[in-house]
């Protein structure tokens, strides 16, 4: 399960600006290609945590009713933000408590299945915020959690800043995507706010892709290790953690779940707990316990065949051989998947 995506966007270098040119057709067959790719390596559920004018929503429809081939879908549809903040672009700027609600609102009547608020900044938003900046009050990202909860809808809190962390854990959000913990100066180690996230259940999706191995080229070594470190941290202080990659973001392919989940074993996670994380874990996390995460009778047939043994590598999991996706086979044809049926 990839429970951070961005189908809307492309992995390459300039997401934004191919969004930007992409009218709603052209995004919708490009999403649904993105998703097959998804599928066609393995990822039976995913959660689409940002994109335009509710498109991920037709296409999770299309999806379910077995039109295109796709994994399933949760989908926040607009992100909120600030007029001109991070992901603007999609279409969630907000000003104010009242707009807030108004916008919680309108996602859900548009179907939205969770709220994602951006609650700082990010590095794909030129002039908007810094990614360690908050871009809500607490009486503000307290509104969006408030009228979520009505409809009955989880939230998603996008932060990077330590103090965006800190008012989120406070408010109450469901899971914290990145965590960071930068304060514009370097990192944070705060070990009583992870700890009352242990105590609160609060989950995080560090959002980290196969990439990771090339951040001590980008970032220095240092960074590097700091970014990587946080996910074992974490886990230390008793925070529970799912797998997401934020697919969808330069050099985030929809197409190396693998490569992704490789960091928890670069971090010394056994690799029972990787497989566990990315299965029943996060299916717990997301509110898909009862659907999909074991193989239970009751449960939807969700289930990835590999050729080698994935608690010798987690490498094995590139070697896809079939996938069902709540039933329906998918078999793996060189690069392609073909549908079999049910």
């Amino acid at each position: 399960m990839d429970a951070h995506v961005h189908l809307a966007f492309d992995a390459g270098p300039d997401p934004v600006e191919t969004l930007k040119r992409s009218d709603d057709s052209e995004l919708l067959s490009a999403m649904t290609d993105r998703a097959h790719q998804l599928l066609r390596t393995g990822v039976t559920t995913v959660r689409d945590l940002g994109d335009r004018g509710g498109l991920a929503v037709r296409l999770r429809d299309s999806i379910a009713a077995g039109d295109v081939a796709g994994p399933r879908m949760l989908t926040a549809t607009a992100p909120l933000t600030l007029p001109g903040g991070h992901c603007w672009f999609f279409g969630g700027q907000v000003g104010g408590e009242q707009a807030i609600r108004d916008l919680v609102r309108h996602n859900v009547r548009q179907g939205a299945d969770l709220i994602k608020v951006m609650v700082t900044g990010g590095h794909l938003t030129p002039g908007g915020s810094a990614m360690w900046e908050s871009q809500f009050t607490e009486a503000e990202l307290g509104a969006a959690i408030d009228e979520a909860r009505r409809a009955g809808k989880a939230v998603a809190a996008h932060a990077h800043g330590t103090a965006g962390i800190e008012a989120s854990v406070a408010a109450g959000v469901d899971t914290i995507e990145h965590c960071t913990w930068a304060n514009g100066r370097g990192f944070d180690e705060p070990v009583e706010t992870a700890r009352t996230m242990a105590q609160q259940g609060v989950h995080v999706c560090a959002a980290i892709s196969a990439d990771w191995r090339n951040y001590a080229t980008k970032y220095g070594e240092r960074i590097a290790g700091r970014l990587l470190g946080r996910v074992r941290w974490l886990d230390e202080q008793g925070v529970r953690l799912i797998t997401g990659t934020d697919a969808g973001i330069p050099d985030a392919p929809f197409d190396d779940f693998a490569g992704s989940l490789e960091l928890f074993e670069h971090l010394g996670f056994s690799r029972d707990r990787i497989l566990a994380l990315a299965t029943a874990d996060t299916a717990s996390a997301i509110g898909l316990r009862e659907r999909t995460g074991r193989l239970a009778p009751g449960l939807d047939a969700d289930v990835v065949v590999v050729g080698d043994d994935p608690l010798e590598s987690v490498a094995a999991l590139r070697a896809v051989e079939l996938v069902a996706a709540r039933g329906r086979l998918h078999h793996a044809v060189g690069d392609r998947q073909t549908r079999t049926g049910t």
